[in-house]
């Protein structure tokens, strides 16, 4: 594909963005994926270059995060080998089932999340702290289901582990984040292998966006070490507002 400069000023801007709102609260995918749709990459292309810039920029909030002891590392490796089973089983488990069902199961569990989110105290007051395994069984548990979904469907993955990990496994927002953010990681590579052997991933262009993506996600993580639940809350809704009318007009075109 030949790329012109139209390509990177649409693309590179808007995965800043992305990479700021992931590292806060998760669901840069739900901006990163349509910028390249938008500059006109085919499909496979656009998910392939946008596992590039997100894998890059998701190392530098995991690595930031990682540096200001944010994550519990036995336990993120445990749910990060759960994440990577879940994906692979969501993968084959689009094969089976009717995407157009799922999506229409979704309209009605994001505006319950949305409400969640917005009248939960359990971002901004911890939960007591469960023992060691109990919150590692759960947030495998987590990590599994949100895999399958990842594979399956995928946006907002971050965002759900995020609520997940803090309301079941009574993970600190911290914990929470840093987790998340291993687990993506994890998961964006195993993906990006699979494209980059298949030739799929536009490589100056997903590496262009890629250095906005780090840029993004380092002032992003900065915000949140600053600020914690009181810039997760507001970008949260928003994400989630954002991904429920992409899925309500998915269905209206479907």
């Amino acid at each position: 594909m030949d790329l012109t400069l139209t390509h990177y000023l649409i693309v590179c801007p808007l995965v800043f963005l992305a990479g700021f709102v992931d590292a806060v609260a998760g669901g840069g995918g739900l901006i990163s994926l349509p910028a390249y749709l938008i500059a006109g990459l085919p499909p496979h292309n656009a998910i392939a270059t946008n596992k590039m810039s997100s894998s890059m920029g998701t190392s530098v909030a995991t690595a930031r995060y990682a540096l200001d002891g944010f994550v519990p590392w036995k336990q993120a490796a445990f749910c990060t080998v759960w994440a990577l089973i879940g994906s692979y089983c969501g993968a084959e488990l689009v094969l089976l089932l009717d995407a157009h069902i799922f999506k229409i199961i979704m309209l009605a569990i994001l505006p319950l999340t949305a409400v969640y989110v917005f009248k939960s105290k359990s971002l901004v007051c911890e939960k007591e702290p469960l023992s060691f395994w109990k919150t590692t069984v759960i947030s495998c548990a987590v990590a599994l289901v949100i895999g399958i979904y990842d594979g399956f469907y995928g946006p907002g993955t971050g965002t759900f582990l995020l609520l997940l990990l803090t309301a079941l496994a009574h993970m600190s927002l911290n914990s929470a984040n840093g987790t998340a953010k291993v687990i993506n990681l994890a998961t964006n590579i195993s993906a990006l292998t699979v494209f980059l052997v298949n030739g799929k991933v536009i490589i100056p262009l997903g590496l262009a966006a890629g250095v906005f993506s780090i840029a993004g996600n380092f002032f992003g993580s900065r915000l949140f070490e600053r600020h914690g639940v009181k810039s997760v809350k507001p970008i949260m809704i928003a994400v989630l507002s954002i991904f429920f009318i992409k899925v309500l007009y998915e269905l209206i075109t479907a």
